[in-house]
């Protein structure tokens, strides 16, 4: 059974709270294990949320502020250390080459020939190995080179029961029909995939963090089934936001609004904000997305939403 869920690691921002970890963030997308922006204590997180070394089948990197990568040396040393068998591709901005390197071998340890770089310069997709799932990164608006991430299933179709049944397809001959493209019917004529079947959109999951309001965080986020998306400030903050280049929950949630997304995580939340505060987020992301609004606590587990019909 295919599992397709959000892990929170952390949800704070520059500086990490008793509350909230530094970020930290993976998904989980049936045999992918994708790991972004792994901050300080990611390695100490993923032991709390019950995830292993050997979950990872990829990094994703959106840029070298310490909160969104400090912890790519622990978890670098224990893919080594677990002697993790499969590969893990890292995706980070090219710009960063430097930094990714020094994180990369930022300590002494017995390393690992399992982790590919790659590094991401302009528009582009990262295929992930098997089913076709593609992972896209386009780049923001930030105070150093910055990209977000979509993680893309194709489309496909859904079988019609009722019509496979009308015109006696059944078994093995399923199967058939969907590598062939046709099989012959119960009465001898032939039966093709487009009568038995409908257009079914893949899923997709959409990764933004450190940005101003920009057009890539609402091309990454276009009728994505969740979107994973900062807002590290409050709406009375928005010259501060604008200053910093990150977003306000207003923005984010129209962000949300414009690129028709389905689920709004809200994450990457400034220090200074007590819980009192919280529900100002949703509050002020709602009033522009009419969506389902989630505001990010670490060691949440946050499904995809189920397929569109």
């Amino acid at each position: 059974m295919s599992v397709r869920e959000l892990v929170v690691l952390g949800s704070s921002s520059a500086v990490p709270t008793k509350r909230r970890n530094h970020n930290g963030y993976f998904l989980r997308w049936d045999d992918h294990g994708i790991l972004f922006d792994p901050g300080e204590g990611t390695q100490r997180q993923m032991r709390y949320a019950g995830l292993a070394a050997s979950d990872l089948t990829r990094l994703c990197i959106t840029h070298f502020h310490g909160d969104h990568s400090l912890g790519v040396p622990g978890v670098v040393q224990r893919i080594a250390r677990d002697r993790v068998e499969h590969t893990v591709r890292a995706a980070y901005p090219a710009a960063g080459q430097t930094y990714w390197e020094r994180l990369r071998h930022a300590t002494a340890f017995g390393d690992t020939d399992v982790i590919t770089p790659q590094p991401v310069d302009g528009l582009g997709a990262c295929p992930l190995d098997g089913d076709g799932l593609r992972i896209t990164a386009l780049p923001l608006d930030h105070r150093m080179p910055a990209f977000g991430y979509r993680i893309q299933e194709p489309d496909g179709l859904r079988m019609l029961p009722e019509r496979l049944a009308a015109l006696g397809i059944s078994g093995p001959d399923v199967g058939r029909l969907q590598r062939e493209g046709q099989v012959a019917g119960a009465d001898g004529r032939r039966v093709t995939l487009e009568e038995c079947s409908v257009p079914r959109p893949g899923q997709s999951m959409a990764f933004v963090m450190d940005t101003g309001v920009c057009d890539n965080a609402v091309r990454l986020a276009e009728d994505a089934d969740m979107l994973v998306i900062e807002s590290t400030y409050l709406d009375s903050e928005a010259k501060l936001a604008s200053d910093y280049r990150h977003l306000t929950a207003g923005q984010a949630g129209r962000i949300a609004a414009e690129a028709c997304a389905r689920l709004l995580v809200l994450t990457h939340i400034s220090e200074r904000y007590e819980v009192d505060d919280e529900p100002r987020f949703v509050e002020e992301a709602a009033a522009h997305f009419d969506g389902t609004i989630v505001l990010a606590q670490d060691l949440d587990r946050i499904k995809v939403p189920k397929r569109r019909a």
